[in-house]
Formats: C-alpha cells, structure tokens, sequence
C-alpha cells in the first residue's frame, strides 16, 4: 500500500513538473528575418535579404517524394500621411520553386517562370533561398525621393502553388506552415 502510495506521488510530482515547463518551440516552424535593407541602384530600389530557416521532416520528406515546394516574399512600401491612410507606394511578391528530381538526384531552385539552379544537395539548394541574390523591388521613380517610407517584409512557404490534394492536407496540417512574421523597418528614400 505505502509503495502504491509513493509511485502515484511520484507520477503526479513528474507530471507537475512537466506541466511547469515552457512549451518547447518547435525551431522549424518559423522563418526568421536576419537581414532586410533596400538599396538604391540605377535601375531602382532592391531588396537586399537574408532569411534562416531549415525544412522539417514532413517537409523534406514532401520534396524527396517529388512535391515541389515554393517560397513567397512579399514587400509593400507605405508612406504614413496624417489625415488619412497610409499611402500604398509598392506592393510586389517574388515567388521560388525548390524541386527534387528522383532521377538525376539533384535539387532545382529558382524563380517560377525563370531558369532554375541545380544542385547536388538540400543544403546549397536552401542557401539560394535563404540568401537570395538583389532583386529590383521598386522602379526608379517609383517613390519620392527625400520621403521616409515604411518597408514591409515577409517571407514563408506559400501554400497555394501546392496541386490540391496537398494543399488540402496542408491547411490542416502545422508542419505545413513554414512562414516568418512581418518584418517592418523605416527607408528615406534616395
């Protein structure tokens, strides 16, 4: 009876302390920003962005079986105003596929409707997306020069290039959600 009596005190004391600890966040859930800067150029204003995330096992999984997975960054500039809105400068999105071929056992990445990358490993193919070359984001003319706007960046997995059998499973499933949250920072425009 005592030896009964301690086993159940001792389960409940475990059970205690599991339930006092911080829940563990899962590291790859999420798509952390690590660099976000606009440059001004020639030929317009880009975006110069680092991102750190790594795939989970259902994920890599997904892509060793042939489903090609594709990554979404979208950029708005806003200018705040005063007495009414905040006025929408730019809003544009750049979406990259990453494929796995079976047979020639290589990654592809690239922008959809460009020319992709191969490579020979996950790990150089999630550098092109976790460290994309300078994109022109916005046209030279497009903002006022002298103006402070506010840049809004997100980068995630975007869930509805998927074929639709998948993007069912997807929305309901949390390995799935492969995104960052907004990242908003000020440029004076040049």
């Amino acid at each position: 009876m005592t030896r009964r009596f301690f086993r159940l005190l001792a389960w409940q004391l475990l059970l205690l302390f599991a339930c006092a600890l911080p829940p563990a966040r899962a590291a790859d859930d999420t798509v952390e920003i690590t660099r976000a800067t606009i440059e001004a150029a020639e030929e317009g204003y880009r975006l110069s962005a680092a991102y750190s995330f790594e795939l989970n096992h259902g994920l890599e999984d997904a892509l060793q079986f042939g489903v090609t997975l594709y990554f979404t960054t979208e950029v708005e500039f806003t200018r705040p105003r005063w007495y009414w809105m905040d006025e929408k400068a730019v809003k544009v999105k750049r979406t990259f596929s990453i494929a796995y071929n079976v047979l020639t056992r290589q990654y592809h990445v690239g922008p959809v409707g460009s020319v992709r990358q191969s490579f020979s490993t996950l790990e150089d193919a999630l550098f092109l997306l976790r460290r994309p070359s300078r994109w022109v984001v916005a046209p030279r003319g497009a903002l006022k020069v002298g103006e402070v706007y506010n840049v809004t960046l997100r980068m995630g997995m975007d869930r509805d290039y998927l074929p639709k059998p998948i993007q069912v499973n997807a929305f309901n499933n949390s390995e799935w959600r492969l995104a960052s949250n907004k990242k908003t920072f000020l440029y004076r425009a040049e």
